[in-house]
């Protein structure tokens, strides 16, 4: 087995970066867990108490912090700007 030699300042620098975005996933997939389990216990309670004849009150709850699920599933998930895209951009901001 090689040990890989120690990361320069560019290396280092995409490592911190790609560390971070897979922090942030893993930390999206605990929250979508724990958004699926509450939600499946409070469905449950609402079944086995009011009845499904009642007004189900749970669905407030799902959607509004479904919300939050689906903005934190798009803030993992966008691709993250590239010096590509600062130089396009750089390039529309130019006057002709």
């Amino acid at each position: 087995m090689t040990i890989p030699p120690p990361p320069t300042g560019d290396d280092q620098a995409l490592r911190e970066q790609a560390m971070k975005r897979l922090k942030d996933r893993r930390a999206f997939q605990y929250n979508l867990v724990v958004y699926l389990v509450v939600n499946l216990f409070l469905w449950g309670l609402w079944a086995l108490t009011d009845g499904l004849g009642s007004y189900p009150w749970p669905v407030w709850v799902t959607l509004g912090w479904g919300i939050f699920v689906a903005l934190n599933w798009w803030k993992v998930t966008r691709r993250p700007i590239t010096s590509v895209d600062v130089d396009q951009e750089m390039t529309r901001l130019r006057p002709s």
